[in-house]
This record gives structure tokens, C-alpha cells and sequence, in this order.
């Protein structure tokens, strides 16, 4: 589970993209000490994530798949799934290889990853590129829906009754925690 600095969605969100700039800087996604320090710089505003850092890493290597990293025929991928109502925007799609797309279906990123390889897995390897968008679209949709400022005792009686993954959070431990699990429930939620 994140840190108890962690009290609500937005800080997740930003949790989360504090672990992908420290890992961008070299420093990792688990030094802690950099990445509570980028986490207080984006919750207190001293620094922003930027529109296009994603959009310029992912044309850094046309033709590598962004989960694997093979080459050969991409598809395009939509990471929250179309299926699922996720939107038909940039911030909502990547170029995978058709093994990853096949496997992934109709899952969520962080659903995807922790179904294959646990929760912690889904805290810390989702690709940067994927991430970074996702994270995005996450706040975009969430502060659209005024979500982000969800606390971990609302999450257990607003969102956690209703959430299509209630299966995976008790298989991970993690039922009325504030997981990344969350961020793919609740926006699951909210594109109903």
C-alpha cells in the first residue's frame, strides 16, 4: 500500500507519477526518499507533469511495442479499453505488438498487470510511457467526475461496494485500501 502520506485519489495519482519521474531521473520507482520529495513537489505544485513528455518518449523508439519492447507490426492499443467505454483520445492509447494486445484484452492496466504478476507488479511495472498516460487520463476523468479528493474512508463505503474488481482486491489483500486497483475501478465507475 502507499505511504500514509497518501489520503486521498489525487495523491495516489501523484504517488504514482512521482515513482515515473524518479525512475525517468535514474533514481528508481522505490527510492523513497526522491520520490516522497517529487510526490510533495507536484501535491504542493512546484512541479507539473507535462502534456507531451509522453507523447515525445513514445516517438523515441517508432516501431518497439511500449509494454515488451518488440519490434515488428504494432497495433493500437487502448489502455482503458474501448470495450469498457474508455474514451478515443491520445492520452488513452499506445502501440503494442499483438501478443501484449491479445493478452491484455479488455483489462485495465493496472488490472492487467496485477492479474499476471500481483499488485506489486502493477505499482511498479507498468511501463513509463503507458503509465504516464494513463495516470492523465485517470486525473482527467476523475477531476471531471470531482473524485480526485476521495479519501481512503469514503473509497470504503462510496466506491468499494460498486467496483468490478472486488474479486482481485481480496485475491491481493487490498479491499478498502487505496490501491492503484482503485484508480482502474473508479474509472470504470465513472464511463458507465
Amino acid at each position: 500500500m502507499p505511504p500514509p502520506a497518501i489520503k486521498n485519489v489525487r495523491d495516489l495519482i501523484y504517488w504514482q507519477y512521482a515513482k515515473i519521474i524518479a525512475d525517468s531521473a535514474g533514481m528508481g520507482k522505490r527510492n523513497w526518499r526522491f520520490v516522497m520529495d517529487r510526490f510533495k513537489k507536484l501535491q504542493q505544485q512546484e512541479i507539473f507533469w507535462n502534456e507531451i513528455r509522453e507523447y515525445v518518449k513514445e516517438h523515441e523508439n517508432p516501431g518497439e511495442c511500449i509494454f515488451c519492447g518488440d519490434r515488428g507490426t504494432l497495433t493500437l492499443e487502448h489502455l482503458f479499453p474501448r470495450s469498457l467505454r474508455g474514451p478515443q483520445k491520445e492520452k488513452n492509447v499506445v502501440w503494442v505488438c499483438r501478443r501484449c494486445n491479445s493478452e491484455k484484452g479488455a483489462r485495465r492496466p493496472y488490472e492487467w498487470y496485477t492479474r499476471r504478476s500481483g499488485l506489486k507488479a502493477a505499482k511498479y511495472d507498468v511501463p513509463r510511457i503507458a503509465e504516464g498516460k494513463y495516470l492523465k487520463l485517470v486525473y482527467e476523468i476523475l477531476g471531471e467526475e470531482g473524485l480526485l479528493d476521495v479519501s481512503v474512508e469514503d473509497l470504503r463505503v462510496r466506491i468499494c461496494p460498486d467496483c468490478d474488481l472486488g474479486d482481485l482486491c481480496v485475491e491481493e489483500d487490498s479491499v478498502g485500501k487505496l490501491s492503484v486497483l482503485c484508480l482502474d475501478g473508479m474509472v470504470g465507475g465513472c464511463l458507465q
